[in-house]
């Protein structure tokens, strides 16, 4: 990546991935097998020429065909200029990474790509409980949850004007944790996760604090 000059384009699928340079309508680079293609096709929600659009600007900027953690976080970087958004990036480097062999493949990007950009809101639910489960267990417990919240107030620095009840993560946690906990056990499950976030808009905001985190 280093310090090329990157392109910025306006499709259909323009969102901050594209305007870190991921996204080319020049020249193909290489080629993606035509199986791969129609697969793609078949699982997202980008067509086969947007996907090839998607292909052609990754394998630019990553010849190697992968996106390494140190990379993506650069690019994190561009997107969040006045906060620290290096903990944000790496937690979603690790949602994005789905077989976890510390790279992400061309396949991986497209597919996480397609939940958080065009995803229903079930596929962007079931995505930010991934997010959020940090072990991986099944539950969100509140130090997960805090985990991501100090990481997104990292991130966006004075970018947000929070309300009294939401202007330290510890509150926002407080907050989260009262509207989905259900139980009172001190964890969320996945059921309470997604029922919360279907019945209460106000839940969903709170988890994302805005639009276009990722």
């Amino acid at each position: 990546m280093g310090n090329r000059k990157r392109q910025y384009h306006s499709t259909s699928a323009d969102n901050k991935w594209a305007r870190a340079g991921l996204l080319t309508m020049g020249k193909q680079t290489s080629k993606l097998a035509k199986t791969n293609l129609d697969n793609l096709a078949e699982t997202t929600h980008f067509s086969e020429k947007e996907i090839r659009q998607w292909h052609e600007g990754f394998t630019r900027d990553c010849p190697n065909g992968t996106l390494n953690r140190q990379e993506f976080l650069e690019i994190y970087k561009q997107f969040f200029p006045f906060g620290d958004a290096t903990k944000f990036a790496s937690y979603v480097f690790d949602v994005f990474d789905e077989n976890g062999d510390e790279e992400i493949e061309f396949e991986e990007f497209i597919q996480a790509l397609s939940v958080t950009s065009r995803g229903n809101i079930d596929e962007k639910l079931n995505w930010a409980f991934r997010l959020y489960d940090l072990d991986g267990d099944g539950t969100i417990t509140r130090r997960e949850m805090l985990s991501i919240v100090e990481a997104i107030y990292q991130m966006v620095g004075n970018m947000v004007q929070l309300p009294e009840d939401e202007n330290t993560p510890e509150k926002r946690v407080d907050k989260i944790f009262a509207l989905m906990d259900k139980n009172r056990d001190n964890q969320i499950s996945k059921e309470e996760f997604l029922d919360g976030s279907r019945k209460d808009p106000s839940i969903v905001q709170a988890l994302s604090l805005y639009d276009g985190l990722v």
